[in-house]
């Protein structure tokens, strides 16, 4: 299982993580950031994408 966590005072909304990881991030009819908190291993690779093309450093995942 993996944990994500965002900074929603670092995010900027630039959405940059919903192409990475579309099932996990979503950008909201008010172009705001919203996530699962909680996801399956096999989405680790998608995850990990999105946290190295975040522009704010918002996005930390922890495997547990």
């Amino acid at each position: 299982m993996i944990k994500v966590i965002v900074d929603m005072d670092k995010c900027q909304h630039y959405g940059q993580c919903v192409y990475e990881a579309p099932n996990i991030f979503k950008l909201n009819e008010e172009d705001k950031l919203e996530y699962l908190a909680t996801a399956d291993d096999s989405e680790l690779g998608n995850i990990q994408a999105a946290v190295d093309i975040c522009p704010m450093q918002a996005i930390q995942l922890i495997k547990e």
